[in-house]
């Protein structure tokens, strides 16, 4: 690997505030600075933009940066300008006057990060002028979207090679968070001219706990998650715009600051939502998908799906924006059979060929496999990714919270129907066939004859279902056929079928019942304490946290482009009592110092 010039660590500590690298980022900037196309897949938190803001700065060049929402592009500029650095964007949301600023800074050539959409790239004219500027090289950020491969195809960003080519000879680097190997061909395809060298680093976030659960009282199961988080922030997803509004509403009448957050609302209702939730410390947003790729605050501490995700990698995306700052965040998904019909009905009604229907259900699967799996839920949703890994020990199953039994005699029951009628049937067949259903079908394929018909009587099909799925999740089945789905035995599942393996399957709980609310009406409640901090350090964190929202609130910014969580939580524990203390704290810049370092100091000598 080629070795970072000092240039490159010097600015990570003036300019940024930190000591070292993220994992894996000191070797992508690398090959940014040797000049060469570059794609990386580096999972959410990882700090992929440090992979194309730093070399902007080492190399003193423009670079520009294509980016999906205006709000992202916002958010990136902000926090730039707060570190000193000239960045800038061209959107319509701007006024004549900072559209004026940028284009004065691109002709005297001091603007270092410039945000474009992909539409504003395309547009004529354009290119020629940011040709002028001096454009070194184009990040594209959110990468996956140039494919229909990907889970957020945006048609326009088949434009970025055409503007690219039009531009001149410069430089382009790709970035993602989420792209299998078909993605990734198609990235590399349409937006390198040549193959690119390739970062792959793994799919793994061990800062984020993950916990599923079939749905039983939705609410209920929210609030009592919800009461270990009073005080942080957090997402909450829902597959409607009126279950989004359903939920802010019960969550403010539970005591919970709240947001509603959707497509349909009003605009301006919509940008005031989002900005309350970046600038204040506690707020939950209940959202539909439409919410969270533009938002990059790094101290989300949990995500909720209140209703089931689209796929794997919309999971893996949507959970992402939890802990981004490194630091322990929590996941809980809700999960049911009318979740699962209404994903399968709308990938049926999708606009879409036979080709792509048939790979977004099969994604699909993936995501239903990861929910009823009973083994490690970080195990399975890597393997997703094709990544294997051991168990994690921190999930909900690793850490015993979920029920599992010795499934040995009911997977022996459903492997035996799977092959004695033949390896090519899905999940609702072999229900009814080990429970005994004399269907048309059944009867006309003479399966009421097969040894295994009825055996599992005992059971619902709904039960029996849930077993078929488990024992996919495990291996023990496969897909029997890419065109007609099913499923067939592997060698694991002829193992359990002979009584050579055993295999633990998850008993599902009994329905609650009753229960009533289990949050705290009528206030706030006490907020949760980071990791590590006694009610001492607590109490200074909370004065700290509560000086950077006076802080943001005049300067119209998100709170953590003055400062996030990990800097307030070291700030926390080390009391800096001098300048130079304070410019040790993780991610306190020289620029950050000079504004912010004395208005921090006095709350910690005030704190005594």
């Amino acid at each position: 690997m080629t070795e970072l010039p000092q240039k490159a660590y010097a600015l990570l500590k003036s300019v940024f505030g930190y000591d070292n690298f993220r994992t894996g980022q000191a070797e992508v900037i690398a090959a940014v600075l040797d000049g060469g196309p570059v794609m990386a897949v580096m999972p959410t938190g990882s700090g992929k933009s440090m992979c194309y803001q730093l070399p902007a700065l080492v190399d003193e060049g423009l670079t520009l940066v294509v980016s999906p929402l205006i709000a992202l592009m916002r958010d990136q500029v902000q926090q730039l300008r707060a570190l000193g650095v000239q960045a800038g964007s061209l959107n319509s949301s701007n006024d004549a006057q900072e559209n004026d600023a940028v284009w004065a800074a691109l002709r005297d050539r001091t603007m270092r990060l410039l945000f474009l959409s992909p539409e504003r790239l395309a547009m004529d004219g354009l290119h020629q002028a940011l040709a002028r500027a001096g454009v070194k090289r184009i990040a594209i950020d959110e990468a996956h979207c140039v494919s229909e491969w990907g889970h957020d195809f945006r048609p326009e960003y088949r434009q970025i090679r055409a503007a690219v080519d039009a531009i001149g000879a410069v430089q382009v680097i790709a970035f993602t968070a989420t792209a299998d190997q078909n993605t990734r061909d198609d990235i590399s395809e349409r937006l390198f001219d040549r193959p690119p060298k390739t970062f792959l680093h793994s799919f793994d976030r061990p800062n984020i706990d993950l916990r599923f659960a079939a749905k039983d009282q939705p609410l209920k199961q929210i609030g009592t998650f919800l009461n270990a988080h009073r005080g942080q922030a957090g997402i909450i997803y829902c597959a409607s715009r009126a279950r989004t509004e359903k939920i802010a509403a019960w969550l403010e009448e539970s005591g919970f600051p709240a947001v509603a957050y959707h497509a349909g609302m009003d605009a301006h209702l919509r940008a005031r939502n989002q900005d309350r939730f970046l600038q204040e410390d506690d707020v939950v947003v209940a959202a539909t998908v439409a919410f969270g790729m533009g938002i990059n605050k790094p101290d989300v501490r949990f995500v909720v799906h209140a209703d089931m995700p689209g796929s794997v990698e919309s999971y893996y995306q949507e959970i992402g924006r939890a802990g981004r700052d490194g630091l322990p965040a929590a996941t809980l998904t809700l999960y049911g059979v009318e979740d699962m019909a209404l994903r399968r009905r709308q990938i049926d009604e999708k606009q879409i060929d036979d080709e792509r229907r048939r790979i977004e259900h099969a994604r699909f699967g993936r995501l239903t496999m990861l929910c009823e799996a009973a083994s490690c839920r970080r195990q399975v949703l890597l393997g997703c990714f094709d990544e294997m890994s051991q168990p994690c020990g921190r999930c909900d199953i690793c850490r015993g919270d979920v029920a599992l039994y010795d499934g040995t005699v009911d997977a022996q029951m459903a492997l035996s129907a799977v092959y004695r009628t033949g390896q090519r049937f899905g999940a609702g067949y072999l229900s009814d066939v080990l429970t005994g259903v004399r269907s048309d079908t059944i009867l006309r394929n003479g399966h009421d004859q097969v040894k295994t018909f009825g055996v599992g009587a005992a059971k619902t099909k709904q039960a029996w279902s849930s077993v078929i799925r488990q024992l996919f999740a495990a291996d023990a089945l496969a897909t029997a056929s890419e065109e007609h789905g099913g499923f067939k035995l592997t060698a694991t599942g002829d193992a359990i079928l002979r009584g050579q393996q055993t295999v633990k399957l998850r008993l599902d709980p009994p329905s609650a019942k009753g229960g009533g609310k289990s949050t705290q009406k009528g206030g706030k409640g006490a907020a949760s304490a980071p990791e590590g901090l006694d009610e001492a350090d607590l109490a200074l964190f909370q004065a700290l946290r509560r000086k950077r929202l006076e802080i943001a609130k005049d300067e119209g910014v998100a709170a953590y482009v003055v400062f996030a969580d990990k800097t307030l939580i070291d700030m926390t524990r080390r009391r800096p009592l001098t300048m130079p203390d304070m410019a040790a704290i993780h991610g306190v810049g020289g620029r950050k110092l000079e504004r912010y370092g004395e208005a921090f100091l006095a709350v910690i000598q005030n704190a005594g």
